[in-house]
């Protein structure tokens, strides 16, 4: 584990703030981030005075760039991170209080799963958006992005891998407002306060009906669970979300 910090959180004003701080490695997800960031989730759950989770990097050019494929993992190892993948998807999927991704930069594989796990997303100006699972030969993505933008339009990003812009992505309901790239936390962090200020017990409410009537929880949790088959079963990619 690197000494540096790869995830941050701090609370104020019923929103909850989680960065992902790898600025060096472009904000790839290892192991250690992903233990940090499920720690994080479980207090941000758990603390009655948050009201909204926002996920943000220390980096406006770029959320993440996926799994970080350099990390040196035995097969015990590439299957114990996708595991850990799997559970963060799940978990911020079924999340009980409203969430916000910050779309800046890179937001990739891994980055590109948090992000569409949310529930609302503000868009940083350099967006490049992407969900290379099947250049990669990653059978992910079709649980969470099915349900945002619809079959056709998922499809067309997932069978292509193609990078997604900023306007774009507001084209397809990827995300609900763009920013200029410096301000994108900024943004996602005003749209918070906006949903902070609406009665907990009824949003909470909402977002439990909404999940039901949707059967996302249901289906991230079956795309995770055949994640985990693939990765046992071999395939000797390096890949891990």
């Amino acid at each position: 584990m690197s000494d540096a910090p790869l995830t941050s959180y701090s609370a104020d004003a019923g929103i909850a703030l989680l960065r992902l701080e790898r600025e060096d490695a472009r904000n790839a997800i290892n192991t250690a981030m992903l233990e940090g960031m499920l720690a994080h989730l479980g207090t941000a759950r758990e603390d009655d005075a948050v009201r909204v989770l926002v996920i943000s990097s220390n980096d406006h050019l770029g959320l993440s760039a996926g799994a970080d494929i350099k990390e040196e993992l035995d097969e015990e190892g590439k299957v114990r991170r996708m595991e850990l993948f799997a559970q963060l998807y799940d978990e911020l999927v079924a999340f009980p209080k409203p969430t916000v991704a910050v779309c800046h930069g890179s937001v990739v594989g891994g980055g590109a799963e948090i992000a569409v796990a949310c529930d609302l997303r503000v868009a940083g100006g350099n967006l490049r958006l992407r969900f290379p699972g099947a250049q990669l030969g990653v059978p992910v993505g079709p649980a969470r992005l099915v349900t945002l933008c619809g079959l056709s339009t998922a499809k067309y990003l997932l069978l292509t891998s193609r990078n997604v812009s900023a306007d774009e992505a507001l084209r397809m309901g990827l995300v609900h407002r763009v920013a200029p790239a410096a301000r994108t936390e900024e943004a996602a962090l005003e749209l918070a306060a906006e949903v902070a200020e609406h009665p907990p017990e009824a949003v909470a409410r909402l977002k439990r009906m909404l999940l039901e009537w949707d059967g996302v929880v249901e289906r991230s949790a079956e795309e995770g669970r055949g994640q985990v088959e693939w990765q046992r079963s071999g395939p000797g990619l390096p890949y891990g979300g």
